[in-house]
């Protein structure tokens, strides 16, 4: 296994390479507003770090988010041209997931959670590094502060709501390193990973403008 692993749905642009053993090569940069710019770069500077050329790899597993359109769809559409252009299987893991199997908490039940905007966080509930217990979700930080009172949390999303999530946890950022062996594990294990489609989980903020007349020529 040769596995280039990506992840674009936060403001991490992260890319790692994974030999079926380890990671053997990966880069992290965090910018919210340059993913276009920065994902290919970081995808030859990982493959140089390792001396292996694109061809050589055989899977590529990517971060399906939830996160916001603009920066998601970078990551997603990037993974899908070099799977179609080199022939190989492309694989979707939740970037909250994978944030989860990073964490450094230990037993117990966490929560995870994403800066989503609009004062609003992407999140989900988790009895291990492992296990999900929640569906992913998006919602103000005060509408869950119930439903997750007393969970150390994880990410930068918890960061931004100390009143909700009081203790936070590493890592803030997801990475493609956590990714790429995630998805290793999960692959060696045969556990069949999910299609690499965006999880989006609210609509796009560019809408038809409610009362909009179409003006026909007579």
């Amino acid at each position: 296994m040769l596995l280039l692993a990506l992840d674009t749905a936060t403001p991490a642009v992260t890319v790692a390479l994974h030999d079926g053993t380890a990671v053997i090569a990966s880069s992290s940069q965090v910018d919210a507003r340059r993913h276009g710019e920065l994902l290919l770069p970081a995808v030859d500077r990982v493959l140089a770090e390792a001396g292996i050329k694109l061809d050589a790899v055989t899977a590529i597993a990517v971060g399906v988010g939830p996160g916001p359109y603009t920066g998601l769809r970078v990551g997603l559409m990037t993974a899908d041209t070099f799977g179609l252009a080199l022939g190989v299987p492309v694989h979707g893991l939740c970037t909250l997931d994978v944030l989860a199997y990073a964490a450094d908490i230990g037993s117990g039940p966490f929560v995870v959670a994403t800066d989503a905007r609009r004062k609003e966080v992407y999140w989900a509930t988790y009895a291990d590094s492992r296990t999900r217990l929640t569906e992913p979700a998006v919602d103000r930080p005060a509408d869950i502060a119930e439903r997750v009172a007393g969970l150390p949390a994880v990410g930068a999303g918890a960061l931004l709501y100390p009143d909700t999530f009081p203790a936070v946890h590493e890592p803030e950022h997801v990475s493609a390193a956590a990714l790429a062996s995630l998805a290793a594990e999960r692959l060696a294990a045969g556990e069949e990973l999910p299609a690499p489609r965006p999880l989006y989980l609210r609509r796009p903020d560019a809408q038809v403008p409610k009362n909009y007349k179409v003006v026909t020529p007579k």
